[in-house]
């Protein structure tokens, strides 16, 4: 029998408080690009529903710049920070593309992406172009569905330290790795990495 490694009480927690406990994975900046304006916005929502097609969900609140600007343009990059641009992280979701341009206050360079009309964030370890997939959700649910076309990591660090907010501007940074894969029924490893091998055959096309 599988027991707890803690004898503390339980106690009730606000329900608004979910994210604690379910937080959705490493804080992105979603970049775009609409009618010649370029936009940067931190994005704390987002999940992955497939392999292959390889698609992602995320949830951009209506009330934001880069909300019309996806919804017009229908395609984005997702950049994923590593620790370091923590500080520049919550800056960039403490103000609006509408007002400022984020890209001169916060020094952050401006590449391109290949497959979309969209700036990339070198500073960042990894990309994601994504093109919009499904847009039935947008009005209800402020849900965005997208298509990854296209995705550049850099090679190194191996284990880069993403950064994950718990709510109540608190963030956790990515720790230590560990493998169990001796655990994994065989099929499941192959399940996914059939996935990861017909997203990168895809994406060479």
């Amino acid at each position: 029998m599988v027991t707890s490694t803690s004898n503390a009480p339980f106690s009730p927690v606000p329900v608004s408080q979910a994210r604690q406990f379910l937080e959705p994975g490493p804080v992105l900046l979603l970049t775009t690009r609409h009618a010649g304006n370029d936009n940067v916005m931190t994005l704390g929502w987002h999940q992955v529903l497939e392999f292959s097609p390889s698609l992602i969900s995320c949830v951009v609140s209506r009330s934001n710049h880069s909300f019309e600007m996806l919804r017009a343009s229908g395609q984005c990059v997702l950049n994923v920070p590593t620790s370091d641009l923590l500080d520049t992280v919550v800056q960039v979701g403490n103000c609006s593309g509408q007002e400022v341009d984020k890209f001169a206050r916060f020094g952050l360079e401006r590449g391109q992406a290949d497959d979309v009309d969209v700036p990339v964030l070198p500073q960042c370890h990894a990309r994601l172009e994504c093109r919009l997939r499904d847009d039935r959700a947008v009005d209800r649910y402020n849900l965005f569905i997208l298509e990854v076309t296209r995705i550049h990591a850099r090679t190194a660090p191996e284990t880069p330290e993403y950064v994950h907010y718990m709510g109540d501007g608190e963030f956790v940074l990515s720790g230590q790795r560990v493998s169990r894969k001796p655990l994994f029924k065989p099929e499941m490893l192959d399940f996914q990495n059939a996935g990861a091998r017909y997203s990168s055959s895809s994406m060479s096309q």
